[in-house]
């Protein structure tokens, strides 16, 4: 059946509890594959097989892995046309690592009534997809929330709305559900608390006994729950997790009468975990800081009187008001008024843009100044701010090579380290004696060996690029395509819309006894039906040139023919209209003109009546681009279904190395393929219409244009340039480079450092100071090094 599910994950508090949680999940027999995304904190299962119970049977598999989340909920909306389905979303509160939520988000799937759950642990939000027919207790809400509890203590779940329907009038105080939370002072006033007396164990007090008294109360307030924890994976057979590793350290400080070394492990322990969760939190916020364009409500015409609704809700053909100031709900096109739109959010352009009747506008822009209406083209969940949500959303759950090594690496790096410090603690003592030293030099292994700056900063570094590149008006959709561009050895382009603007002008009309009027009124009556830029110009021409509007009942018969143009019949004759590949075919005889354009030939009844020639524009930034990328000794080729002699214009303008012209669909994959052969390297081909799908499919890395491109296009490819600026090529690969950079840094400075340190540690040179410092602060230095990426500049 291979069922797909996600679920959100709550107190998930570092990679480690996700490589775990994930590992575990993949034993259970029912489960194909299991996937948590540590930096979303949402689990993706695959199954082999459904169960019954299955929300019961995933809560007790994480709990018994990993215990405790919390979560809070934000019904959100109905897709199921038989109303069988519906979804929710969640805010998630006390979700502190990525193991946590991968655990609740596992739990909840199994539950019977629950067709799908993700838990994203970055933007600590919930979607679940709940069966209504399979709902028997009412009271389902307060059974996820018992669940959440159980999990993980302390959670809460607060409803914050109701769920609405496209009839329901959306109030105005609840367009945008502000949460008033108080912030919590907990693990700051914890942390002040075991400091406080920690320092006072060592210098405020002399007496050996008090100073026991003092030393034990710190240690307790400090490390008591990561000791409740520790006991209770044990009794669920969980070992070798961070919270076991502390605990046996600490306690085997105590045994040997270290006992202000004990409590410094807790502290500190407890520092590095509270500085982890700011800086995960500041990079999530970062992320939604640039993705804050989801609209809140939407102003819906009906019969001269507004109502405010919810995006959702609205329907395609719709008339919808923007006010100055309000973001744009949905795709649509402008019917009334005139505004200047704000679409940074969208492209990273800064200037703003002027739109008029007419004009097309994008969800996610906000209006600067004027009122407009705007005829919905798209719903909700077909418009490119949700598109662009969702690509950003789910860009970390496509992982790199790297972090998947680094999950790997750690699944027997701890292990490993563990059984080399009860080595160390048994062996040596055997033989030379000093049972307490070499117990000493184990625990300090045991205070190293937590692999949480490896597991927690090589995600986030990924996490980081992909939000440095959406700052950018690039949009990454995963870690892997991000690492992929650091070995881009070559770039195919397609020339139309990608290397040129795709605004396509009739520059010539060529006829053979035929009137200029006359041809130009077949070959716009034989366009009528195509959205392609080149129809669209002759349409264009006609209707500039005439003042007349195209009647399409004259047109009839028509059928297209793929590769070469289309067949119609107006007016009783017998039209072709196409490249002259199609006069060849018909067996039409005419001769090949010489021109530099796109050619529109013309065939009535069997004779050749002329040609429109039709000229594209140069983008502005295409040479800087290209010249750029030949800077990274990048390749460079450009594959069209032009004529050879407008595509070997085109590429000389712009400096491209190869130019391969008249090329048919089902060509441009194969001569991409041949490509693919002879280069070394990871190859990029670069598109935007419909028929670019399959290769931007075929390729290594597919970037489609974002602005002009095609749904399709969009689907297929694997970056997105929201711009349509070919220098976001170079850029995307510099933030990749830089991304690559950082986080071989982190592997570096984390493995390096830890090693020295151990073996420090051996000799008896290393104190548990210097082994606090090789796990807490090499955390904290590779998780901010990471968000350097967010920081830099890329222009």
């Amino acid at each position: 059946m291979n069922k797909k599910l996600s679920y959100k994950i709550n107190n998930l508090h570092c990679g480690g509890c996700a490589s775990k949680v994930e590992e575990g999940l993949n034993k259970e027999p029912y489960i194909k594959k299991a996937t948590i995304n540590f930096m979303t904190k949402t689990l993706y299962i695959e199954l082999l097989e459904d169960r019954n119970n299955l929300f019961a049977l995933l809560n007790k598999a994480i709990d018994k892995i990993e215990p405790g989340v919390t979560l809070k909920d934000t019904p959100f909306k109905d897709t199921n046309k038989e109303n069988n389905i519906l979804d929710y979303n969640f805010k998630v509160d006390n979700l502190h690592c990525g193991g946590c939520a991968s655990k609740i988000e596992e739990a909840i799937k199994k539950l019977p009534y629950i067709e799908t759950a993700n838990l994203n642990f970055m933007k600590k939000t919930l979607k679940i997809s709940l069966i209504k027919s399979k709902v028997e207790n009412k009271n389902w809400l307060e059974e996820i929330r018992e669940l959440a509890e159980k999990l993980e203590s302390g959670t809460k779940i607060i409803e914050t709305s109701n769920n609405l329907d496209k009839e329901t009038e959306y109030i105005e105080n609840t367009a945008k559900i502000k949460e008033k939370t108080t912030k919590n002072y907990k693990e700051e006033i914890k942390l002040f608390l075991s400091l406080s007396l920690f320092f006072l164990g060592i210098f405020g007090v002399e007496s050996e006994t008090l100073k026991l008294i003092v030393f034990a109360i710190a240690y307790i307030i400090s490390g008591g729950h990561v000791i409740t924890k520790s006991f209770k994976n044990i009794t669920r057979g969980n070992f070798f997790d961070e919270n076991f590793l502390m605990t046996i350290a600490t306690f085997g400080a105590i045994f040997i009468g270290e006992y202000s070394e004990a409590v410094a492990v807790m502290i500190f322990y407890q520092v590095g975990e509270y500085f982890q969760g700011r800086a995960v939190n500041n990079s999530r916020r970062s992320i939604e800081g640039l993705m804050d364009i989801r609209p809140d409500f939407a102003n819906i015409k009906l019969n001269d009187i507004i109502k405010k609704v919810k995006p959702e809700s609205v329907e395609i053909n719709s008339i919808i008001i923007i006010k100055p100031g309000e973001k744009i709900p949905l795709d649509g096109v402008v019917t009334a008024g005139n505004a200047t739109l704000d679409t940074s959010a969208l492209t990273g352009e800064s200037l703003p843009l002027d739109v008029n009747i007419g004009d097309k506008v994008l969800s996610g822009s906000i209006n600067k100044n004027g009122v407009i209406e705007v005829k919905v083209e798209k719903d909700f969940y077909n418009s490119t701010v949700n598109k662009i949500l969702e690509l950003v959303e789910n860009a970390s759950n496509k992982k790199a090579e790297t972090e998947k090594f680094i999950t790997k690496f750690a699944k027997y790096y701890t292990p490993t380290v563990v059984v080399i410090a009860a080595l160390v603690a048994i062996v040596p003592p055997i033989f030379v004696g000093g049972f307490n030293e070499w117990l000493y030099r184990a625990l300090i292994f045991l205070v190293i060996s937590c692999p949480c700056a490896l597991v927690i900063s090589i995600p986030l570094g990924f996490f980081s690029g992909i939000g440095a590149a959406s700052k950018e008006g690039i949009l990454v959709k995963g870690g892997n395509y991000l690492e992929a561009l650091n070995k881009v050895t070559t770039i195919v382009f397609d020339k139309t819309g990608t290397i040129t603007k795709g605004n396509f002008e009739v520059t010539e009309v060529i006829t053979k006894d035929i009137t200029k009027d006359k041809l130009v009124y077949i070959a716009a009556y034989g366009e009528s039906y195509s959205n392609h830029p080149i129809a669209k110009s002759i349409v264009k021409y006609y209707k500039k040139t005439t003042n007349e509007e195209i009647n399409f009942n004259l047109v009839l018969d028509y059928k297209e023919i793929e590769g070469y143009g289309v067949s119609f019949t107006l007016n009783e004759d017998k039209i072709l209209l196409g490249n002259y590949k199609l006069m060849m075919e018909e067996n039409i005889s005419c001769s090949e003109e010489e021109k530099i354009g796109t050619l529109v030939y013309v065939g009535v009844n069997g004779e050749y009546k002329g040609v429109l020639v039709i000229s594209d524009q140069l983008k502005e930034d295409s040479i800087t681009a290209i010249k750029k990328l030949k800077e990274l000794n990048i390749k460079t080729f450009m594959l069209t279904g032009d004529n050879q002699k407008v595509a070997d214009s085109i590429g000389k303008l712009v400096n491209i190395d190869s130019v391969y012209g008249g090329l048919l669909p089902n060509q441009k994959v194969e001569r991409f393929e041949e490509i693919q052969k002879n280069e070394n390297g990871n190859i990029i081909f670069v598109g935007d219409g419909i028929n670019d799908a399959p290769v931007l499919a075929r390729a290594d890395i597919g970037v489609a244009m974002g602005g002009i491109g095609s749904d399709a296009a969009i689907e297929a490819a694997d970056m997105v340039i929201m711009t349509d600026e070919l220098t976001k090529l170079h850029t995307s690969i510099k933030i990749s480079k830089t991304t690559r950079k950082i986080v071989t840094q982190n592997i570096i400075l984390a493995l390096g450092i830890k090693l020295i340190v151990m073996t420090l540690g051996i000799g008896g040179i290393a104190t548990m100071w210097e082994a606090i410092f090789a796990d807490v602060g090499v955390s904290i230095l590779a998780i901010f090094n990471s968000i350097r990426i967010l920081k830099k500049k890329y222009n």
